[in-house]
């Protein structure tokens, strides 16, 4: 992986994600040059000062974006709009949850994102999800196969600290339209706005979350509705197969990063095994799954793994693991695998350091894996279903 700043993991992460999601590197590294004594001080110290450095990235990228949508360049404005909202939402990830920036930063990303959508990107729109009295806030990429009929949908859902902004800045969803598949990025509870804005927390029973999605689908005429697959990444990696173990109007499911056993994950992280996804990791892990006591909230995570619950996939099951990801082992890819019995197509597909791809998630090559997920999915509702691709 590339590493900007040596030795701290958690920082060169936002920056391989940001670089490998539209970033350009000669903005990034004028962002990053002025706080290259602040990540010596290790992971939490200075992500106040990453926030304010991309903050002044963020604000002349602003500045020129108005300047050039005033001349009538609705396309530069909106591109520029795009990246900055890249960089504001990865410093955003960075902050404390108690940081009383945070919200307010947040808020200017939703803002951001959808003047890019205006003026650069109309097919996606922002979608509300019926949720248990509320909703869930979610993108949908309407694909231009939905244009002459019912197209497949691609429910993608986000990990322990990413948004749906995030998912967008990968640009899956302009590679699933590319193959006739729309997409619906999803912040569920635990992540992203519904965390942030809506105060909901994760659960273990993530099918409930499933369900709202798929419900929603369904009242859509241009989604064919026998070819609706679910993506998770990172922590998704759990809440992806767990739905579709339940959730049976699934017709695939994609885990990209297997975190069968999140829990044991955490058990390792209090010994300090392993790297951690983000700063001040603790206060980030209780606020996502709505705990104020570490000791309770442990107990409660021993619960979140697939050991007897990928046995009840019965749909095909693609998972993706790097083979140096240091914050889930990769034995996990395999446990998957193996009790997957049931799913008539499972796949497991480890990407190596000489290919890429090799860090979590595959941030290290993530437009080398993100094709690859695109591609699987694309073959497997090629062989389902009837309209649409």
């Amino acid at each position: 992986m590339f590493e900007y700043f040596p030795g701290n993991y958690v920082w060169n992460l936002s920056v391989v994600a940001t670089l490998n999601s539209g970033g350009l590197i000669d903005e990034v590294d004028r962002a990053c040059r002025p706080i290259r004594d602040a990540a010596t001080r290790g992971e939490d110290a200075g992500t106040a000062d990453f926030l304010a450095a991309w903050t002044a990235l963020t604000d002349t990228l602003v500045a020129e974006a108005e300047t050039a949508e005033k001349a009538g360049h609705r396309r530069t404005a909106g591109t520029l709009y795009a990246r900055a909202t890249n960089y504001l939402c990865q410093a955003e990830r960075m902050q404390s949850a108690s940081s009383p920036d945070r919200l307010d930063t947040y808020r200017r990303v939703l803002e951001l994102q959808q003047k890019a959508f205006d003026l650069v990107d109309p097919r996606t729109t922002r979608v509300e999800i019926p949720f248990e009295g509320t909703t869930l806030p979610a993108y949908f990429h309407r694909a231009p196969a939905a244009d002459h009929g019912p197209a497949p949908v691609l429910i993608i859902w986000n990990g322990l600290d990413s948004t749906k902004e995030h998912i967008y800045a990968s640009h899956a969803h302009t590679e699933l339209a590319a193959r006739g598949i729309s997409t619906l990025m999803v912040d569920t509870p635990g992540t992203g706005e519904a965390l942030r804005l809506g105060g909901l927390t994760a659960r273990i029973e993530t099918e409930v979350f499933a369900a709202a999605c798929v419900d929603h689908l369904e009242t859509r005429a241009d989604v064919d509705t026998a070819r609706i697959g679910l993506a998770g990444w990172s922590l998704g990696g759990y809440y992806a197969p767990r739905a579709a173990a339940f959730e049976k109007r699934l017709a695939l499911v994609v885990a990209w990063g297997a975190n069968h056993n999140w829990g044991a994950v955490q058990r390792r992280r209090l010994e300090r095994e392993g790297e951690r996804p983000v700063p001040h990791y603790w206060e980030h892990v209780l606020w996502v799954w709505g705990y104020d006591d570490l000791d309770e909230f442990i107990a409660y995570a021993d619960g979140v793994h697939l050991d007897g619950v990928v046995e009840r996939i019965t749909v095909p099951f693609l998972i993706c693991h790097g083979e140096n990801d240091r914050q889930i082992p990769l034995e996990y890819a395999h446990r998957s695998y193996e009790q997957a019995v049931h799913s008539p197509r499972r796949e497991l597909r480890i990407f190596t350091a000489a290919e890429g791809g090799a860090e979590h998630i595959g941030l290290d090559h993530l437009p080398y894996v993100r094709d690859f997920v695109a591609d699987w999915v694309a073959d497997v509702f090629a062989g389902t279903g009837s309209a649409g691709s």
